[in-house]
C-alpha cells in the first residue's frame, strides 16, 4: 500500500503550531511509518521550486498554519492549494487570523512608522524602510510585499478543514493526523478535533447566576479556584469559545482567551462577548453601568484577540 504524502507550512504565525505537531511525541514515528513528509520547511531542507514542480494534487494533505500577511504567504497558499488534495487551516492564525490579525487595527504605513521610527529603542534617523526591490552591486534583492490587511487562509483559497487552537492541543493534532491517515475525515468544511458548544460545558468550575458590579483583569485579584471566573467579574471568553482544549486555562485559574474561536451559532465572537458582559452588569443605573464598562479594559484586544481578521469588522477603517 502506497504511503500518504503530507506537507506542513508556516506562514504568518509564531511557530507554536509547528511545536504542537512535534508535541504528539513518539506518535510521530507512526506518522512517518504511514506517510512521507514531502514539504516541511521548519525541519527539512526543501525549496519552493521543488513544490512547484510537483504534479497538481500530488500531496494528500497539507497542514497550513499561519495567517496571510505578505505576498509570499499568499503565493504559498495558492501553490499548496493547487498541489494538495486536502488543505487544512491548522491553528488559530490560519483559521481566524489570531494575534497577527490584530495588526488590522492599523495598516502597513502605521506599522512601519511605529516599528522603524517610533519605537524608543529604534535608531533610524533617515527613516529607512524595507523595500520590495533593492539594487546592489551583485544584482537585485527582493522581499515579499507587506499587505495592509491580514487575511485568513480561507480568504485567499478554498479550505477543506479547520483545526482551531493557539496552538491546537497534542490530542487534537493527533486526532486530525489519525483521521487523515486512516481516511476517516468528516465532510469537507468541518471543524476537526474540537467541539461545537461553548467551553463552559467542559469547565469544572461552579456556575451560578452571573451578576457583577465591575470587571477585573487576572492581575487585579486572586480568584476563587472553584467558582466560575466570569461570576467573579474576571473576563473569561469561555462562554463564547468552542470546546476542544479541555478548559486548560480555567483549570489553572486563568480565564479563557478565546483561541478556539466561536462555537456553532456565534457569528462574531467579540460582539457576542460584549453582549454577554453587558447582560451581567448588576445595575439599572446609567452611571453605575458606565463605571462598570470603564473596567472592561481593551475590548478589542479581549474580544477580538484571535478572531478580528475573520470577524464581521475584519479591520479598522483608516482614512
Amino acid at each position: 500500500m502506497a504511503k500518504a504524502k503530507i506537507a506542513l507550512y508556516w506562514a504568518a504565525s509564531c511557530g507554536g503550531c509547528e511545536i504542537s505537531v512535534l508535541g504528539i511525541g513518539d506518535k510521530i514515528l507512526e506518522v512517518v511509518e504511514k506517510a512521507d513528509i514531502l514539504f516541511w520547511p521548519c525541519v527539512m531542507d526543501i525549496k519552493y521550486k521543488e513544490v512547484e514542480e510537483m504534479p497538481d494534487g500530488h500531496i494528500d494533505i497539507t497542514l497550513f498554519n499561519g495567517a496571510i500577511r505578505t505576498t509570499e504567504n499568499e503565493h504559498m497558499a495558492n501553490l499548496l492549494r493547487k498541489k494538495s488534495k486536502v488543505l487544512v487551516a491548522y491553528g488559530s492564525c490560519s483559521s481566524e487570523g489570531c494575534i497577527p490579525g490584530m495588526a488590522n487595527m492599523s495598516n502597513r504605513k502605521g506599522i512601519f512608522d511605529y516599528v522603524y521610527s517610533q519605537v524608543p529603542s529604534m535608531d533610524n534617523p533617515e527613516a529607512t524602510r524595507p523595500e520590495t526591490s533593492t539594487k546592489v552591486e551583485e544584482g537585485e534583492l527582493t522581499l515579499p510585499a507587506f499587505y495592509d490587511t491580514v487575511k485568513t487562509l480561507e480568504h485567499v483559497v478554498p479550505v477543506d478543514y479547520f483545526v482551531p487552537g493557539c496552538p491546537p492541543t497534542e490530542e487534537q493534532t493527533w486526532t486530525v493526523l489519525e483521521a487523515a491517515l486512516g481516511g476517516n475525515l468528516p465532510p469537507a468544511g468541518s471543524v476537526v478535533g474540537a467541539g461545537t458548544t461553548a467551553l463552559c460545558e467542559d469547565c469544572p468550575r461552579e456556575r451560578k447566576e452571573k451578576k457583577v458590579k465591575r470587571f477585573y483583569r487576572p492581575i487585579d485579584i486572586i480568584p476563587d479556584p472553584e467558582q466560575c471566573l466570569l461570576d467573579q467579574g474576571i473576563i473569561c471568553c469561555g462562554v463564547v469559545t468552542r470546546t476542544g482544549c479541555g478548559a486548560q486555562c480555567p483549570s489553572v485559574n486563568m480565564p479563557c482567551r478565546g483561541c478556539y474561536g466561536p462555537p456553532e451559532g456565534v457569528v462574531d465572537q467579540g460582539a457576542k462577548l460584549i453582549a454577554v458582559l453587558g447582560s451581567i452588569i448588576d445595575s439599572t443605573d446609567p452611571e453605575e453601568i458606565e463605571k462598570a464598562c470603564e473596567t472592561f479594559y481593551d475590548p478589542m484586544g479581549t474580544g477580538y484577540r484571535f478572531g478580528l481578521a475573520n470577524s464581521i469588522l475584519r479591520r479598522k477603517m483608516i482614512k
